[in-house]
C-alpha cells in the first residue's frame, strides 16, 4: 500500500463510526468524480428507509437509484443499488462546506495538505415555502447541545410548543449545531432521522444523529459554507466524462440545456456520446453516468 492510501486508510478509520461511516476522499483538479457504488441483499424485511441510514445515505438518493423498487417493502433478498459515487459540485473553489440542495448532500473539503481530501453527509433540507437559502456564508458559531428557541411562526403552526425546548431527545437540533451567518439558519443534528434525504425542515439543515458530531469536529469556526442548487453535474474521472442528473422540482430546469451549457463551459462536449447523455438526463437517478464514448 502507498503513502496515499495508508494516510487515507487513516483518516477513514479516525472519522468513521462503528454502524454508519462518514465518506471520506481524496480528489483532485483532475479527478471530480468519487467512490464506486455497491450493491446489497434485502434481509429482515429492512425497507430502503433503513437500508439508507445503514450506508449512509439520503432516503432520495437511495430511492432515485432503485426506482423500480417499493420503498418500504423492497422484498428480502431483493438487489439494491447503493449509490456510493457522486460528482462534485461545481463552485469557484473546493474550499470549506459546500451545499447542494438538488442532491441534498453535505461536501467538506479539506485542502490544506495533499492528498486533497472531502467528507461527505446527506442532508435534510428546507420545505416548499421554508426553502433553505442559496448563497456564501461562513459559521459563524459552534453549539454542543443546543436548546432550542422556537421561532415565533412554528409556535403559530403548533401553539403546544414551549418557547424554549430543553437538550434531550425531544430536541429537533439533536447533539451539535452549526450557525451559519445568516443567523436564522443551522447545520444541525435530528430527532427525526427519517428526514435525512428529504424536504422537510423550516430551511435548516438536518444530518443524521451519527454524523453531526463527525461535522461538528472536522469543521471550525469562520469555515465558508457554500450553498448551491445544481440537479446536473459534470464531472471528470480517469479522463473520462460523467454526468449527474437530479430531481429537483424546485427548479424548473431543461436538463439537455443545463447539461450542454456545463459542457461547453468545461470544453467537453466534443467527448461526449449524445446518445449516453440523454439517457443519464431521462433516467435521472442521481448517480454519475459514463457519457464520453
Amino acid at each position: 500500500m502507498n503513502t496515499i492510501n495508508i494516510l487515507i486508510a487513516v483518516i477513514i478509520t479516525l472519522f468513521s463510526g462503528s454502524s454508519v461511516n462518514a465518506e471520506v476522499y481524496s480528489y483532485g483538479m483532475n479527478s471530480t468524480v468519487i467512490g464506486a457504488n455497491k450493491s446489497y441483499k434485502v434481509k429482515n424485511n429492512e425497507s430502503l428507509i433503513e437500508i439508507a441510514r445503514k450506508f449512509n445515505l439520503g432516503f432520495n438518493e437511495i430511492a432515485d437509484s432503485n426506482p423500480d423498487l417499493d420503498p418500504f417493502i423492497p422484498g428480502d433478498g431483493k438487489t439494491v443499488e447503493i449509490p456510493k459515487s457522486w460528482v462534485l459540485p461545481d463552485v469557484k473553489s473546493y474550499d470549506g462546506i459546500v451545499i447542494n440542495l438538488s442532491e441534498m448532500r453535505l461536501y467538506y473539503f479539506s485542502n490544506k495538505n495533499k492528498p486533497f481530501i472531502v467528507n461527505t453527509f446527506p442532508i435534510g433540507i428546507g420545505s416548499e415555502g421554508n426553502n433553505t437559502p442559496l448563497g456564501n456564508f461562513k459559521v459563524i458559531q459552534k453549539i454542543v447541545s443546543p436548546s432550542w428557541y422556537v421561532p415565533e411562526s412554528i409556535r403559530k403552526e403548533k401553539p403546544a410548543l414551549p418557547k424554549v425546548v430543553p437538550p434531550g431527545p425531544d430536541n429537533p437540533l439533536g447533539s451539535h449545531a452549526l450557525r451559519l451567518s445568516l443567523g436564522t439558519v443551522l447545520l444541525h443534528g435530528t430527532n427525526r432521522p427519517y428526514g435525512i434525504g428529504r424536504r422537510v425542515s423550516h430551511g435548516c439543515i438536518r444530518l443524521y444523529p451519527e454524523d453531526i458530531p463527525k461535522l461538528f469536529s472536522l469543521v471550525p469556526n469562520g469555515t465558508k459554507v457554500t450553498i448551491v442548487r445544481q440537479p446536473v453535474k459534470v464531472g471528470i474521472k480517469n479522463n473520462e466524462v460523467y454526468i449527474e442528473a437530479h430531481k429537483d422540482n424546485y427548479r424548473l430546469t431543461n436538463y439537455l440545456k443545463e447539461a450542454i451549457k456545463i459542457l461547453r463551459k468545461k470544453n467537453l462536449l466534443k467527448k461526449v456520446n449524445t446518445e449516453k447523455l440523454y439517457y443519464a438526463l431521462n433516467k435521472k437517478r442521481g448517480i454519475p453516468y459514463k457519457i464520453s464514448d
